[in-house]
């Protein structure tokens, strides 16, 4: 029936996500343990920051190969590799010797995790089917909704008990479990006509994206005018080729595609953002430690837990639009709320469940309404877009309100600097309003299976 997902779909869904949770929590994890990484490599926070960036940056420039490398040489093959790839890279991070060793680490681990999260899209969107997509993108945000929330928390708990490098070696029976996993579970869907790769539009659109995320985050004009002009040269060799570029822009004409790339960019804009500025503001202004600003965040957590599972049943009766707009309103009370910064806690703690419901009214949503209307042959091409659209969202919230809190700060130090920036992040969630607009308004309606003729 339509309207329930068979065990085999729920199955998959749980070899997948056990393969994407340790890539997700490593994300998050890393960043409450710079601190402890400055002074046993007695290196300044600046550099140590690139242990983020080098592994971010390294997923940007992985995942347009990814939908290439998964026609060329099948989804399941490629899901494979890339967690071995992860999983060989944790263990690389741990036994690190220097930042820089780390730094190099970090990114051949983050080769692997690249490549992790489209991959898990293209196996359970082609397993779901139109009229159950909603509910299986619910399953597959679990990781993704949850490891900002859960990772600086077990981050912090796993730095203070057994140390940095553990955040690294945690993950390493995970990937094993995952790959023993995913060679029974993940089914062989076959390749498709492979298609050249690229190298021209890669050559053009990897240094765009690294100069651009890296000038947001001095900020610093040279490198974003440099990445500017390159991403113009792309965009326009893209649309001139006759040949498909590495990320081809030309989807972005289907209007819900259009739609939930914009959204899926201003939405992990202002969700990474404050998920960085919220740890910060209770431990820098509020003198809590790492643990306890965690335990703090944790109705986050609750809220997306909760919500995500009614979220994808109700995309599917009523369809993405009404439900985005809902969790987009949700998530813009919650965010009026941390500019009040001498708010109480308990305020707080009700705004933050908040927001993690209004997180998953919009992401499961847009994640299943970005295919809708869309023929198979184009899901890996749009899956890779998306994805890398994320994840620069994600970079330039974190770059971009970074760099507002330093300028506040040097203006007005203390809780007025973190109230003026979360205006800022309230700005960017309600701008999601513009494009939630366009997206579809009701749910994809399955076609009828043909009845099967009896032949004697």
């Amino acid at each position: 029936m339509p309207d329930r997902i068979d065990r085999a779909v729920l199955k998959l869904s749980a070899v997948v996500v056990t393969g994407t949770i340790a890539a997700m929590l490593d994300m998050t994890m890393v960043t409450v343990a710079l601190a402890r990484l400055t002074r046993d490599f007695s290196a300044d926070i600046g550099t140590t920051q690139w242990v983020n960036t080098a592994y971010l940056l390294a997923i940007v420039m992985v995942i347009p190969l990814t939908g290439r490398l998964a026609e060329r040489h099948g989804v399941r093959t490629m899901w494979l590799f890339a967690l071995t790839v992860f999983t060989l890279g944790s263990v690389l991070c741990g036994t690190a010797w220097s930042v820089g060793s780390l730094v190099a680490f970090r990114v051949a681990q983050g080769i692997g995790g690249g490549m992790i999260v489209p991959l898990s899209i293209m196996i359970l969107v082609e397993a779901a089917g139109a009229g159950r997509r909603g509910r299986v993108m619910a399953i597959a945000a679990v990781p993704a909704q949850l490891a900002p929330i859960v990772g600086p928390l077990l981050g912090g708990l796993i730095v203070q008990t057994l140390g940095w490098r553990w955040i690294f070696f945690v993950n390493v029976p995970v990937g094993l479990v995952a790959v023993l996993l995913a060679r029974r579970g993940v089914p062989d869907s076959g390749r498709r006509e492979p298609r050249p790769i690229d190298l021209r539009g890669l050559a053009l659109l990897s240094p765009a994206v690294a100069l651009l995320v890296f000038g947001l985050s001095r900020p610093a004009w040279l490198p974003l005018a440099a990445g500017a002009v390159l991403l113009g040269l792309f965009i326009g060799y893209a649309l001139r080729t006759p040949d498909a570029p590495v990320v081809d822009v030309r989807l972005f004409a289907h209007r819900a595609l259009a739609a939930a790339t914009a959204l899926n960019f201003l939405s992990r804009l202002s969700i990474f953002g404050a998920l960085l500025l919220v740890p910060l503001y209770l431990q820098q202004v509020r003198g809590l430690d790492a643990l306890h600003a965690g335990l703090l965040v944790a109705p986050q957590s609750l809220g997306t837990m909760l919500a995500l599972p009614l979220v994808g049943r109700l995309t599917d009766r009523v369809g993405a639009r009404p439900v985005v707009l809902s969790g987009i309103a949700v998530t813009v009370l919650g965010a009026l709320a941390f500019t009040q910064v001498d708010a109480g806690t308990w305020l707080l703690a009700a705004a933050l469940f908040g927001w993690g419901v209004g997180v998953a009214a919009v992401a499961v949503p847009v994640a299943a309404a970005a295919y809708q209307g869309l023929p198979p042959a184009a899901i890996p091409a749009a899956t890779s877009a998306i994805t890398m659209v994320q994840t620069i969202g994600a970079a330039v919230g974190a770059a971009v309100l970074t760099a507002i809190l330093g300028n506040r700060t040097a203006v007005h130090p203390g809780a007025a600097a973190f109230a003026d920036t979360f205006w800022w992040v309230l700005l960017f969630t309600a701008l999601a309003l513009v494009p939630a607009l366009l997206l579809p308004l009701r749910p994809p309606v399955e076609a009828a299976a043909p009845v099967p003729s009896r032949t004697r």
